[in-house]
């Protein structure tokens, strides 16, 4: 099985291809279907569509479809807008902490380079923050934030 890095770079890499090819301009429908099709060309398991019901205090409060489910580990959100914004972000992050997923993608076909941000459920700072006096705080970075 794949490190989740090791799965984010192949899938990154095969939106990629797709853009290469396609270019911007078209649906996301479009892209999501040339981009489901590169993936399963490259031997990864996707599911399009993959409903997920949100839970509140024990009931179901809603549904939503997350676009696309990969190795049954990794969230794509894709989009075809000109220029990704924070709330488009935000909407990923909502969808791994509803899920328990802890990996996403964010991925956009519709600007001229192909644009990617990779989200976590989990807080995970890459470098450990530092105190004036150069001592990393208790908690630091071994104990990461939980969204929930």
């Amino acid at each position: 099985m794949l490190e989740d890095a090791a799965l984010t770079q192949r899938i990154i890499g095969c939106a990629m291809v797709v853009h290469r090819e396609l270019g911007p301009g078209f649906l996301e429908s479009v892209y999501q279907k040339a981009f489901a099709h590169e993936l399963r060309k490259g031997g990864l398991k996707v599911i399009c569509e993959c409903p997920i019901r949100v839970a509140y205090d024990g009931m179901d409060v809603g549904d939503f479809a997350a676009d696309m489910l990969v190795e049954g580990r990794v969230l794509i959100e894709n989009k075809a807008v000109h220029l990704l914004c924070t709330a488009h972000e935000v909407q990923l992050v909502h969808y791994l902490t509803a899920t328990c997923i802890e990996v996403g993608l964010l991925i956009n076909f519709g600007a001229e380079s192909l644009q990617f941000k990779r989200k976590s459920r989990t807080y995970n700072p890459k470098t450990p923050r530092l105190t004036s006096s150069g001592r990393t705080p208790i908690g630091g970075s071994s104990n990461p934030v939980q969204f929930r």
